[in-house]
């Protein structure tokens, strides 16, 4: 009969089969889903701004507010009398607050909309009913003057923090912002986190040069820079036209990548995710009553073995089991590799999500 307690704490072990060793040599991947050009990445526009309509719920006497309203005051021909600031001690329906937006990464032209988000930097209580007065958006470069956006209109709460709130195409480019992809007659490509090493680096550079669709040349065009960064020459029939020359190299095939053992827990789910043979080193877990050991277990020993039946080095994924068929919780299995890892005892690059 299953043990719904045991189905309840079981804890989730991918094996990913394309990582191991004896994979299926047909086993492939494509190289534009493991890199990225650089140049592409998204670029966040930043502005202070205020939000008038509140009910009664925005920063009162918080002085920066104060002030950020009279200088727009004075700005639209309304300046304050001679009480100054004493004449906004009351400014109750209005919150100072810092806006941002995010420009895609494979940029943006004039007139193109944006959503923002709103986040209250004073003593606002709540955003609701507000609206974003209209706002000036720089770029992430707090040195470069140029203005690149504006941004305004009624903000939206899309969950319970209410001093956080998103206005839906609220933001308006005012120029084109775009990221160079070439230099030098030059391309980089940028492998990812999960994908990045020298071995792999390397082995996307001989792809290239080896690629009959992309490689023109009697040199080679590719070169591994360091474990993230492989710079490629632009052949001279593409000089005029990167974008074809891109597009033919990002679908050069890739065999499956040897990435290196790795075991990523992601402790919001429980889940554990075991890339290839994960080995472990010779340890005696103890948990509440329960021993188990990694190591040979000597007869008559109170210690349970995780795999009686390995010759080799133990098997993390084994020990999974041999702590699953106890009931050990899935926060106790964590806290349990996190300590392996600790002590050196667990032979993969271990990624905490």
């Amino acid at each position: 009969m299953t043990n719904p307690l045991a189905n309840r704490l079981a804890v989730t072990v991918l094996v990913l089969a394309s990582c191991m060793a004896g994979a299926s040599a047909d086993a492939m991947t494509i190289l534009k889903d493991i890199c990225r050009v650089k140049g592409q990445e998204e670029n966040t526009l930043h502005g202070i701004g205020l939000v008038v309509g509140l009910n009664g719920t925005g920063d009162g006497q918080f002085l920066p507010s104060m002030n950020a309203l009279a200088k727009i005051m004075t700005v639209t021909g309304e300046p304050l009398g001679a009480q100054g600031l004493t004449e906004l001690k009351d400014s109750k329906n209005v919150a100072l607050v810092a806006i941002t937006a995010t420009v895609p990464a494979a940029g943006a032209r004039q007139g193109d909309k944006l959503d923002c988000v709103i986040s209250s930097i004073g003593s606002a209580k709540d955003l609701t009913g507000g609206r974003l007065f209209h706002t000036a958006m720089m770029g992430p470069d707090k040195n470069d003057p140029t203005l690149y956006a504006f941004a305004e209109g009624p903000i939206t709460i899309e969950d319970e923090t209410v001093t956080t709130g998103r206005i839906h195409d609220g933001c308006r480019l005012e120029v084109d912002l775009f990221n160079a992809f070439t230099l030098d007659g030059k391309v980089t490509l940028v492998l990812d986190k999960n994908h990045a090493g020298f071995g792999v680096a390397q082995y996307v550079a001989d792809q290239i040069n080896q690629s009959p669709d992309v490689h023109q040349s009697t040199r080679p065009l590719a070169k591994a820079q360091d474990q993230s960064n492989i710079e490629v020459e632009i052949p001279l029939p593409y000089r005029e036209d990167p974008v074809s020359f891109i597009s033919y190299m990002l679908e050069v095939k890739l065999m499956a990548l040897d990435t290196g053992a790795r075991v990523v827990i992601n402790e919001r789910s429980g889940s554990i995710v075991i890339s290839g043979d994960v080995e472990i080193g010779a340890v005696v877990v103890t948990h509440r009553n329960i021993v188990v050991e990694t190591g040979n277990v000597v007869a008559g020993s109170q210690f349970v073995g995780i795999d009686p039946a390995e010759t080799s080095a133990p098997k993390l994924k084994s020990l999974i089991e041999a702590l699953n068929s106890v009931h050990v919780p899935n926060d106790d299995i964590i806290d349990i590799i996190k300590g392996l890892d600790r002590n050196g005892k667990l032979h993969a690059k271990l990624i905490i999500e």
